[in-house]
């Protein structure tokens, strides 16, 4: 019998719109496409890729930005501005950006709710070719757009730029939708004839609050994304060192076909939008990454407010770092040091499983030592794009670039300067802060550059072993061999933070032995391999103690986080009397 439609219908009632459209999608069984991680491109001098990106680079560069709040998609001009400048030479600015405030979080907290009413009713496949066509449009149309706003805003190479805000986003997105497929296909069993036993991945009841990190355009992407996909509306605090890379996340799920006030994106100061956020009773999660000391602060703020709202808030964290490598004696040398150069020193150390404590026995140090300083000394540091360096011809040959800002410049520094006058410690390498001049005539220093630093400490608890510095710095204890389980020990127990390790050895046993005495040392382990770069789909990341709360980005346990299960049985068979057969005489 075919269904008789009015206008009155369609105007009046979104709810019965979208039951129309779950009526009309239940025509087959859908199978998502299976992922495959994006491929590296290899941006060699003279290819294509090269050509392009330095062209993207040079337009962003000649062409300032403005960025606005973006609430339903509605473009929002707050008037109070605030600059995101170049790390590398801060008196340019990528772009300008204009702040939210606490009524327009309060805003966006409230249409995205309303927003949230048609999303979650949209079927999975439809929810998940958002994100598929994200990832394409990412990895084709916008890639070398999205480089250059991480090269020049966040301070990466290309190779970091690459691996961070295409290829991990990339798989974000189309890992995720196959996650979320698996989730979905999870049901109980039929025990009993005469019943229908299944489950609904509901979103959570209420919104959930993105709060994003500066050092990757990925992490961005997926705190805000991961909820989305599962239903959930979601408003997005971006870094304020990021906005420009985390806009054009936005701009592409926009071109993708994300509804309006799915995700909002609100630029600004860290305080107004977050106590809005967590002061509203729709608080349903948290999905966050960044200093440790914030998350706690967000979890007190969120303890003492437990009573005002509507449901337990789900908190997700991955915070800070102290990661190590433990070198054995059995280890192959060169192999280990050249992992932890790029552990320690690649994106300058801004990495929250960048390497920064490093064990390595006595009996190998000298030669170790010397495969180290070796490579550390043809470590070349200087801007993303080197234009300053070569007459402002292109130059992407530095390996380490700038770090993200002033406040990290000087808080790195402190550090350098605390273990060059301790008794206990002494620099074997590096510890130059600010020496790279961004012009060639006069003292003009307009970066903020810390250069790779080694130091050597006699103290197994020094402050650089024990404190996260999130900089280019990397302490060496050198440990009698012959005790290498205890000192192993140590190492896995002397720090707060439990997020990534890396553990070099030849002999299995001794390997087996080190993963049995860093069973909790890490969410992470590393063998004869370096302590970063997590692959999303191969290796699930997070990290517990203060490093977070190990909910695993990059795999379905995550998205699972982001579901609030609804058991549903349903009778075929009905009864006619309470009294069961054991009551009877």
């Amino acid at each position: 019998m075919p269904l008789e439609f009015d206008k009155s219908f369609f105007e009046n009632s979104l709810y019965n719109f979208m039951l129309l459209k779950r009526y009309f999608s239940s025509l087959g069984r859908f199978k998502l496409p299976v992922p495959l991680n994006e491929p590296l491109k290899t941006f060699s001098p003279g290819s294509l890729e090269r050509e392009n990106l330095t062209s993207a680079i040079k337009e962003l560069k000649a062409s300032e930005k403005c960025v606005p709040v973006i609430i339903n998609g509605e473009r929002i001009f707050s008037g109070n501005i605030s600059d995101q400048v170049i790390g590398g030479d801060h008196q340019k600015r990528i772009c300008q950006f204009h702040e939210a405030d606490e009524t327009l979080t309060r805003r966006a907290i409230e249409e995205g709710l309303k927003a949230k009413k048609l999303w979650q009713r949209m079927p999975l496949e439809h929810r998940a070719s958002v994100f598929l066509k994200a990832a394409d449009l990412l990895t084709t149309k916008y890639r070398y757009q999205m480089m250059a706003a991480t090269m020049l805003g966040q301070g990466k190479n290309i190779y970091q730029a690459e691996i961070d805000c295409i290829t991990e986003l990339a798989d974000f997105w189309r890992f995720n939708c196959h996650f979320a497929e698996k989730i979905y296909e999870d049901q109980p069993l039929r025990n009993n004839v005469g019943n229908w036993n299944r489950v609904e991945y509901r979103p959570l009841d209420g919104f959930v609050a993105a709060i994003s990190p500066f050092n990757f355009t990925a992490i961005g992407g997926n705190l805000c994304s991961a909820p989305a996909l599962m239903g959930n509306s979601v408003v997005w605090k971006p870094s304020s060192a990021a906005v420009y890379s985390n806009y054009l996340v936005y701009k592409i799920l926009e071109e993708a076909g994300l509804p309006p006030g799915v995700i909002q994106f609100l630029p600004g100061s860290p305080q107004p939008i977050v106590n809005e956020m967590l002061s509203h009773k729709a608080l349903s999660g948290i999905h966050f990454t960044g200093s440790t000391f914030v998350f706690r602060e967000i979890w007190k703020q969120v303890g003492n407010r437990i009573e005002s709202y509507s449901s337990y808030p789900r908190l997700v964290g991955e915070t800070g770092g102290k990661n190590l490598h433990f070198i054995h004696e059995s280890a192959d040398l060169l192999n280990a040091a050249a992992n932890t150069i790029r552990s320690a020193f690649e994106y300058q150390g801004q990495k929250c499983s960048a390497c920064s404590r490093l064990y390595v026995p006595d009996s190998v140090w000298p030669k170790f030592k010397q495969h180290l300083l070796t490579m550390h000394s043809s470590i070349k540091v200087g801007p993303v794009d080197g234009t300053v360096v070569k007459c402002f011809k292109i130059d992407f040959t530095n390996f380490c670039t700038n770090v993200i800002n002033k406040q990290a410049f000087d808080k790195i520094k402190s550090y350098i300067d605390y273990a060059r006058s301790s008794s206990e410690a002494r620099i074997i390498a590096g510890g130059e802060c600010n020496k790279f001049k961004l012009n060639q005539v006069g003292n003009d220093e307009k970066g903020y550059f810390i250069h790779p630093t080694i130091i050597e400490t006699s103290d197994i608890h020094f402050k650089t072993m024990k404190e996260e510095i999130f900089g280019p710095v990397l302490t060496v204890f050198v440990y009698p061999a012959k005790e290498y389980e205890k000192y192993a020990e140590i190492a896995a127990n002397s720090s707060e933070y439990a997020l990534t390790a890396g553990i070099f050895a030849s002999e299995r046993s001794i390997i087996q032995n080190l993963e049995e005495k860093m069973l909790y040392a890490s969410g992470n382990l590393y063998i004869n391999d370096k302590s970063t770069g997590a692959i999303v789909g191969q290796q699930p990341f997070g990290g517990s103690k203060a490093s977070g709360t190990n909910d695993k980005a990059g795999a379905l346990m995550n998205l699972l986080r982001w579901t609030s299960a609804r058991a549903i049985k349903e009778n075929f068979i009905h009864i006619s009397d309470y009294i069961y057969p054991s009551n009877l005489k």
